[in-house]
């Protein structure tokens, strides 16, 4: 059995490398290659194309980078030709991997997607497309599966992957003496995303944050470096920042690391599902181009970016967005959660509610068997 899957970025490299180890478990002769990263590559996927050169987002910023999308596709397609795989897995990244769904078609080879396009929010009109080249639509999200479903798709709601692999490992004081956490300190996460843009958008205000809270609490601040960053890129920032400010670069073990954790800075995405399974208080950080925020206002139909906000339709993670993402008004809204713990902990109570709203686990092993039944042409 051969099965290709296509992934672009940091997330969707973690939830495809956990969906090849399930299928490695059932078939440990089979042959899965692709685009991905690090994880993928742990997980036995023979990799490709290594996705450390697409941390890109936005309109203009695909735009500027659109004859790289251009050879990547045309390689991806030469690589089915010649691998002919029994099915092709395409894991979020919709801008590209729409396409690469497209191509599949075209060579008669059947398209599971996992981490589907979000029809429910903008781009509603990707759902014709899913329905002409994906085979089946592995769902997330209950309200997903019927957005779909309503557009002629044929779709599994399969639950989400994190509700499965969002627990911490570490007691927590083993965490606490891994990562060298200060018990006299509150200790901050900073987490700016995985794109090299994200992170330039992004992390120079939480660094001016960090130094606002240090002058009003004794903080230590951890900051975790993606696959996709590199640490020369992260220090780079580093070395610009206020020398008072105690912050320990990290990598691995993140659900232990929010574990031991006061509160969290986060970029909008899947980090801010994962802290809110987690319990971690999080104030949700996000800047678009300009011309990407002006069509997201006008496209995008929910009125929260968090997915914790979506989820549960109020707002349990504090969001600031565009212009609103200064170091002082990230300072104002992480600084009740270090100096009132009735505060925190009304805030920790409302994250509880998302795991209920996620459903049972089974997500990954769900994934997997859709996979393997495509394939084999069930």
């Amino acid at each position: 059995m051969k099965i290709m899957m296509s992934a672009g970025e940091a997330s969707g490299d973690m939830h495809a490398a956990a969906v090849a180890a399930e299928i490695k478990r059932e078939y440990p002769d089979a042959d899965i290659f692709g685009m991905g990263g690090d994880n993928m590559r742990n997980a036995g996927v023979r990799i490709i194309y290594d996705i450390g050169n697409l941390g890109i987002i936005g309109v203009v910023e695909v735009i500027r980078h659109l004859s790289l999308f251009f050879k990547l596709r045309t390689f991806l397609r030469h690589a089915m030709m010649e691998e002919k795989p029994d099915v092709v897995v395409c894991v979020d990244y919709p801008g590209f991997n729409m396409k690469i769904a497209h191509v599949a078609k075209e060579l008669g080879i059947p398209v599971v997607y996992y981490i589907a396009p979000t029809i429910w929010a903008w781009h509603k009109g990707r759902a014709k497309n899913i329905v002409r080249d994906v085979e089946h639509v592995a769902s997330i999200f209950p309200f997903e599966a019927e957005a779909y479903r309503e557009a002629g798709a044929q779709v599994t709601f399969v639950g989400h992957p994190l509700a499965d692999t969002v627990k911490a490992s570490m007691s927590y004081e083993e965490a606490m003496m891994f990562f060298g956490g200060d018990r006299v300190k509150k200790r901050i996460l900073l987490m700016p995303g995985s794109r090299k843009n994200e992170v330039e958008k992004l992390l120079p205000a939480m660094l001016k944050a960090a130094d606002i809270l240090t002058e009003k609490c004794e903080c230590q601040f951890f900051l975790p470096r993606a696959g996709t960053i590199s640490s020369e890129f992260i220090q780079g920032f580093l070395k610009n920042a206020s020398p008072r400010l105690d912050i320990i670069v990290t990598a691995g073990r993140i659900y232990d690391l929010m574990r031991i954790c006061t509160a969290c800075i986060a970029s909008s995405g899947t980090a801010t599902l994962e802290t809110a399974l987690m319990g971690l208080p999080t104030v949700l950080v996000y800047r678009l181009s300009a011309i990407t925020w002006f069509l997201a206002k006008h496209l995008v139909r929910v009125e929260y970016a968090g997915l914790p906000n979506i989820l549960l339709h109020k707002e349990v993670t504090p969001e600031l967005l565009q212009d609103k993402v200064t170091a002082g008004n990230i300072a104002e809204v992480v600084l009740p959660w270090l100096t009132d713990e009735v505060k925190r902990q009304e805030n920790i109570r409302e994250l509880k509610s998302v795991r209920a709203v996620l459903g049972e686990g089974g997500a990954v092993r769900r994934t997997a068997e859709l996979i393997l039944r495509t394939a084999e042409g069930k």
